[in-house]
């Protein structure tokens, strides 16, 4: 069976049992008596993840916070990232506007571009590394949501597949730069402040972002604490400028980076005092199911790259 076949979530969990190690959206390092560092690598190819409406500056804005993202869902402060990019032939304002969009973004989330590597490629090729660090007590993992729970998320779930689905209609460069959603996809924000807020809340149970859609990381999460999950139809916040498929959209497409977490139904006030969010569901025994008129079971399939 080839690695398409398997899809990218199994082949990721194969190697985590391999090598016995904790499936985080980051690798944890103890760091001091009471903090730890936190570690994650994200890579992108001009092939697979940009498309092609997308200018320089976004593809760096896009590498920067898909990496960056992963710190968020820790409820880490960001300490650095280093950049390493293979390079073809391509003009060198291409790559100095790429790295001028990379480093808008990491400013925007507080921090810096702190190294890197740079060598040839054939294909434009980019490997984002980003460094946190959390207190002992306050990091957030995936492991710890219990029966009763509520799940919650930051933003809307499916936005950047609404952008994807709104490139497909072939829009002009006009409504492209007008478009709420295309902007989503193309310039998404890393919920780094939310993250923290949530953390020092005390009222979150687990998380996690969703960048692979919101279907897949609930399945993912049902796999590590051994749960199920209800989500209410009617609570998702449903995606801009759709005709239909809306619910789709939120369900398996990824992109968005937001944040999905549980937090006890007592907490859920300290949970809204630390950042916007909408409550979607709760967390139950087992299955993961989608509630509205009738109970259906929500499918397990997510994002894959462009060209999967």
């Amino acid at each position: 069976m080839t690695i398409y076949e398997l899809g990218e979530t199994e082949i990721v969990s194969q190697i985590v049992q391999r090598l016995d190690i904790e499936f985080e959206d980051c690798a944890i390092i103890d760091f001091t008596d009471t903090e730890y560092l936190v570690v994650t690598t994200d890579m992108f190819h001009r092939e697979t993840d940009f498309p092609v409406e997308m200018s320089a500056w976004q593809i760096g804005w896009m590498c920067a916070a898909a990496t960056i993202s992963d710190i968020a869902a820790m409820g880490a402060h960001p300490l650095g990232m280093l950049v390493s990019m293979g390079l073809p032939d391509i003009e060198s304002a291409f790559v100095y506007s790429m790295i001028e969009g990379m480093d808008a973004c990491v400013h925007r989330c507080g921090t810096k571009i702190i190294g890197g590597d740079t060598d040839s490629h054939q294909e434009l090729t980019i490997c984002g590394t980003a460094i946190g660090r959390v207190s002992k007590d306050m990091i957030l993992r995936r492991k710890g949501a219990s029966a009763g729970d509520l799940v919650c998320v930051t933003g809307s779930p499916g936005m950047a597949g609404a952008g994807m689905a709104a490139l497909r209609k072939g829009l002009t460069e006009q409504e492209i730069r007008d478009s709420v959603a295309v902007k989503k996809f193309f310039e998404p924000i890393p919920r780094i402040e939310e993250g923290i807020a949530l953390a020092e809340s005390g009222a979150v149970t687990s998380m996690m972002d969703n960048s692979d859609g919101l279907a897949l990381s609930l399945y993912q999460l049902a796999e590590v604490n051994g749960c199920g999950f209800a989500i209410r139809a009617e609570s998702l916040p449903m995606p801009p400028e759709t005709d239909d498929g809306s619910l789709d959209l939120a369900l398996y497409t990824g992109g968005d980076f937001e944040l999905l977490f549980t937090v006890m139904p007592d907490r859920l006030g300290d949970a809204m005092d630390a950042c916007e969010l909408t409550v979607i569901g709760e967390v139950t025994r087992k299955g993961v199911f989608l509630e509205g008129d009738t109970a259906k079971e929500i499918e397990r399939k997510g994002y894959r790259s462009l060209v999967c």
